[in-house]
């Protein structure tokens, strides 16, 4: 580091000691769970850089009041840190950020959607040559421009076994060179207060001249998390022995252990259970086509508690009477499957379903009219399309989810922007997917939040969020961390910082 970038890192220490709010650069921002996350923790939200044009306006809408400056689109890959600060008015790149966070995007690094990358570029590894997996390299790019004193990077837990690479434990190797201490675990979401089973890689660093270790947030809550979802240290070392990364997992921390004397983790039926019932579909008042948010729609009587109270009160995004974006999918197939499951149903139960509602159609008609429908005739396909799904029992297992009300949902997708089969409503009475509102609870953000577009987008920007309840949590470990770092340096001069 040359003397002008030591000097810029010693006046943001100085900028701390005096009491300033860490600022924060958002990369990757999406809508912005990280950084509500990271303002509900007193950082000082200074910009973000994100892809998306719906997105993009969310985090504008949020964090600056739709400010046009801070709600454009923007492409990493096209723009140099130093125009990026500059297009924002921040000042000089090297001392107008002290923390960048960010999760480059995961879909290159998780397991769904290799396949079809293989059949795309007919090569049995095509994913490691998908031009997302090198956006974290950007992120480095960003890093070393900025200098800030801290940052956090985000991924899916794919990211410790990438095609045989350890991103993970590359980047903590490039930020040891670049001067920083880095380490990083697997977080579940639900010790942290989201009522989700998010299983998510969390990497921290801080500058050496903090003397800093990296340490994260003890869990809040407590669960057993149920087959399909082991702990974070098991995940950890399942992929990372899988091949010779174990023996060079040096910056792997294990994450604090949740004690069960903690509160039990959030529900889903906690977490949603003041919202308004949604039956309309039922009555035949919902309509195909786009879904805006221009309805309001009123909680349900009485005062909110616990998870509901926390939704509708967060400081910022305060909603005291309603939401406007509790609106679900036109799916009219599948409303009478959706009663007909059970908590904890996937796709091959539900086939099941519907495969007995079919049988029952057919007797039902035959009953009425005194003649069977002919197996395989043109009219019993019509019958049967109009009951039974078309998918692969065997190829999709996990498309579809009735959720449990006494446990945290599991975890949301992207996908949720193209169908919401992965999160059926747990009460067969509303017979339904989740509405956009329930979608951001379930990723804890709060009802007050505001989301750009029209249902699809929303859905897509909540699925790619992290919850910012998770993120505020490891915020406040970090704040702890730096806020001890620059009051042990007040009577410890070091290097030029003796000038300062």
């Amino acid at each position: 580091m040359n003397a002008a970038d030591q000097q810029a890192v010693l006046s943001k220490i100085a900028r701390l000691r005096a009491g300033g709010a860490p600022r924060v650069l958002d990369l990757f921002a999406g809508c912005g769970g990280l950084s509500l996350g990271f303002q509900a923790a007193g950082f000082d939200i200074a910009g973000a850089l994100e892809i998306d044009a719906d997105a993009a306006r969310s985090h504008g809408l949020n964090f600056h009041r739709g400010d046009p400056l801070h709600s454009e689109p923007r492409d990493i890959i096209q723009l140099r840190p130093e125009r990026f600060a500059d297009a924002l008015g921040l000042g000089p790149v090297n001392t107008c950020v002290d923390v960048i966070v960010g999760g480059p995007p995961c879909q290159a690094f998780a397991r769904v959607g290799r396949s079809k990358l293989r059949e795309i570029d007919e090569h049995p590894e095509a994913f490691k040559h998908d031009p997302r997996a090198q956006l974290y390299l950007e992120y480095l790019r960003y890093v070393e421009a900025f200098r800030p004193l801290a940052l956090l990077m985000e991924n899916v837990p794919d990211a410790l076994n990438h095609g045989g690479q350890n991103i993970a434990e590359e980047t903590c190797e490039v930020l040891r060179d670049k001067g920083y201490v880095a380490g990083y675990t697997l977080l579940n979401a639900s010790f942290y207060g989201v009522p989700q089973m998010r299983e998510r890689m969390i990497l921290l660093a801080y500058r050496e001249e903090l003397g800093a270790s990296v340490h994260f947030p003890a869990p809040t809550h407590f669960m057993q998390l149920p087959p399909g979802y082991a702990g974070s240290r098991q995940v950890a070392l399942k992929l990372l022995n899988r091949s010779s990364l174990a023996d060079e997992a040096h910056s792997y921390i294990d994450p604090p252990e949740a004690d069960r004397s903690l509160p039990p983790a959030v529900s889903a039926a906690e977490a949603l259970a003041d919202l308004p019932a949604i039956t309309e579909h039922l009555e035949g008042r919902l309509k195909r086509g786009a879904r805006r948010f221009d309805g309001f729609s009123a909680y349900r009587p009485g005062k909110p508690a616990g998870y509901g109270k926390l939704m509708r009160t967060w400081p910022g995004f305060e909603s005291e009477a309603g939401v406007n974006d509790h609106v679900i999918r036109y799916l009219p197939r599948d409303w009478k499957l959706f009663a007909r499951m059970n908590p904890g149903d996937q796709y091959p139960e539900a086939h099941a379903h519907a495969v007995a509602m079919f049988e029952e159609a057919l007797a039902a008609q035959r009953a009425a009219t005194g003649r069977p429908i002919r197996t395989g005739s043109k009219e019993w396909e019509t019958l049967r399309s109009s009951i039974v799904p078309p998918y692969d029992v065997g190829k999709f297992p996990n498309k579809w989810r009735k959720m449990e009300p006494d446990l945290p949902a599991r975890t949301l997708m992207a996908h949720l922007g193209k169908d919401s089969y992965s999160h059926i409503h747990y009460d067969s009475a509303q017979a339904r997917t989740i509405s956009v509102r329930e979608a951001a609870r379930l990723q804890s953000f709060p009802d007050g939040f505001v989301f750009s577009g029209t249902m699809n987008p929303a859905f897509r920007q909540i699925g790619n969020a992290v919850p910012p309840l998770l993120a505020q949590a490891v915020a406040q470990a970090m704040y702890a961390t730096l806020q001890t770092a620059v009051k042990d340096k007040l009577n410890e001069p070091f290097g030029a910082a003796a000038a300062i």
